[in-house]
């Protein structure tokens, strides 16, 4: 008895790449006997009207208030991860080069080490904190315009699609 599992076995595999090659016309002719369009017209209009929403998104990106919102975000965030990274990197060296001064007691059994420990996890919830208020003081409002803005710019061009 013969197994015909191979790839002459005339049986389809649903997990075949190429199993769906034929359902988007790749490879087959049209009615003159030529090969047939790699994209039907129907995709062609929708890559059209996907062209031009990019070009909508272009636009939107290179606007004033986009630029604003950009630079709020840069101008708090750059200068907070170089600050959490130093007191990080600080945290680190302090307790490889100078474990006498980490194991030094600040009161009873707690030292150094786990006061700078969870001044660790302080900053951090400091930080996510100070980032929540500074987005939603200086950029969600200004962000959200920008997305209204964006998709009726886009709802216009796309002919109300989306």
């Amino acid at each position: 008895m013969e197994k015909h599992d191979g790839p002459d076995s005339g049986k389809v595999r649903f997990d075949d790449p190429w199993y769906d090659a034929l359902a988007s016309g790749w490879g087959e002719l049209d009615s003159t006997g030529a090969p047939a369009s790699a994209v039907p017209t129907a995709r062609r209009e929708q890559e059209d009207r996907s062209a031009r929403a990019a070009d909508v998104y272009l636009e939107v990106q290179r606007s004033a208030a986009f630029q604003e919102v950009r630079s709020r975000y840069r101008r708090f965030v750059i200068p907070a991860v170089a600050v959490f990274f130093t007191w990080y990197v600080g945290y680190v060296v302090t307790a490889t080069t100078a474990p006498a001064f980490m194991a030094r007691p600040v009161a009873g059994a707690v030292n150094v080490a786990m006061v700078a420990g969870l001044g660790q996890f302080l900053t951090t919830f400091l930080f996510t904190w100070a980032y929540a208020r500074h987005a939603r003081l200086r950029r969600d409002r200004a962000a959200l315009d920008l997305r209204w803005d964006t998709q009726e710019l886009t709802r216009s061009v796309t002919g109300g699609e989306r």
